[in-house]
């Protein structure tokens, strides 16, 4: 069962970027946008560990969830080098809403891309998600969040790969992964995207 969740709202008092609509940053020129870029992951990449940063994070990324639903900044965001910023804050951080609300930027580019670039590390980002369902397997609110992340994901790679007829080296998915989600799926986990 899918359960849908209420809209995500940011404080742009807070936010320590400019907030631009999902049509602006679509059609940033390039110096414009990599700025923009440049300030998102120094943001995200802060290694401070007080409230108030944690608070600014989570702000961020209901942010980014808000603009990761239109289909263009989809498609340039998880191209950026915005992505390995994000894995690496699945894997790092400290605070789990913090590692909730990245999977569901995450899964929100997965399944507004329409193009996934040659480099982008989702391979890393699926043996990831499947490391943090297994080790936190008993935890059914955690693993609600981290499972569709992972199921759009693979969907991704699937659709590329039809797309390509060929697999690439980035998008192998490792047997863990299918093993975790057809476990997840007997056991009839409840989804929703936190």
């Amino acid at each position: 069962q899918i359960i849908k969740q209420v809209p995500v709202r940011f404080d742009l008092k807070t936010l320590h970027i400019p907030t631009y609509s999902a049509e602006k940053l679509s059609s940033m020129k390039d110096m414009d946008w990599n700025d923009f870029l440049q300030r998102v992951c120094s943001l995200l990449d802060s290694t401070e560990k007080s409230t108030g940063a944690a608070r600014s994070k989570l702000n961020l990324l209901y942010y980014l969830s808000t603009v990761a639903v239109h289909k263009e900044v989809a498609s340039r965001l998880i191209s950026s080098q915005l992505f390995p910023v994000l894995v690496q804050q699945l894997r790092a951080a400290a605070n789990w809403d913090i590692r909730a609300k990245v999977a569901r930027v995450i899964g929100l580019l997965a399944l507004h891309t329409s193009e996934l670039g040659e480099n982008v590390p989702v391979s890393e980002a699926i043996i990831l998600l499947t490391e943090l369902i297994r080790e936190n397997f008993r935890n059914s609110k955690l693993k609600q969040c981290l499972l569709p992340a992972l199921g759009e994901l693979l969907y991704l790679i699937a659709s590329e790969e039809e797309k390509r007829k060929h697999p690439r080296e980035c998008c192998v998915v490792p047997l863990a992964a299918y093993t975790v989600l057809m476990r997840c799926l007997r056991e009839g986990v409840r989804l929703f995207h936190c």
